[in-house]
């Protein structure tokens, strides 16, 4: 190989890094491994893969597919990265990556420690979710609970309780879980006691008005927050 080929593998092989972020992702609140693991999405851009997986990220990082997806979750947390979604050629919907939450606070915000709040509610419902679904969420399912969590306010409580509603109905999906939760806000009910009142007067009343011999099944197990009272 010549110089100059090897010259221009070296040229072809570098990638931009923003130096104001090695400056100052610590007063950010990101760790080394937050930092590298958002040196590696960049990466994956760069080479046309907008929507790396927590298995394709962890292959160049010294931790687990699982800590990968805790990683990225952190980051969604603290909004330096979001998922975005667009149509292809095709119409299809696609999810990728976006670092302009990270980019606005570093050039365009001003920039302050970002401290964790201590508060572990909201990372034991990620843990919540991870235990019913039998497995790691994907990064489109931890944007829907941090929405839930932080642009619709929902309590963690509620979140949880509309979780256990799901697996009761046998309809463990977050499209039924988002609408559980609509339902509640709907109706006023801001508390897991709410909603318990509210279904156990739903059960009385469709177990009173349901005949004795036409249906068998116990209805009362598929209660449906959807109707209305």
């Amino acid at each position: 190989m010549s110089n100059y080929q090897q010259y221009q593998r070296i040229v072809n092989d570098q990638m931009t890094v923003s130096k104001r972020l090695l400056q100052c992702y610590k007063t950010l609140g990101l760790n080394e491994s937050e930092l590298v693991l958002l040196l590696q999405i960049q990466r994956f851009f760069h080479e046309g893969n907008t929507f790396p997986t927590p298995t394709e990220i962890a292959e160049y990082l010294c931790c687990t597919e699982q800590e990968c997806s805790k990683l990225l979750r952190c980051l969604i947390q603290k909004k330096f990265l979001v998922i975005e979604q667009k149509h292809n050629e095709d119409g299809i919907i696609n999810e990728y990556y976006s670092l302009e939450p990270l980019w606005e606070t570093i050039y365009n915000g001003e920039v302050k420690e970002n401290v964790p709040s201590g508060n572990d509610s909201h990372e034991n419902i990620f843990v919540l979710f991870e235990q019913e679904f039998g497995r790691l969420l994907s990064p489109f399912e931890i944007e829907t609970i941090n929405i839930w969590l932080d642009q619709e306010e929902q309590q963690p409580s509620l979140i949880k309780a509309a979780l256990r509603e799901a697996v009761l109905m046998g309809k463990l999906n977050f499209k039924y879980i988002d609408r559980i939760l609509r339902e509640w806000k709907k109706k006023g009910i801001m508390s897991v006691d709410q909603a318990r009142k509210a279904g156990k007067q739903f059960r009385g009343q469709k177990k009173a008005d349901r005949p004795s011999q036409e249906n068998k099944r116990d209805i009362s197990l598929y209660y449906n927050w959807l109707e209305d009272d």
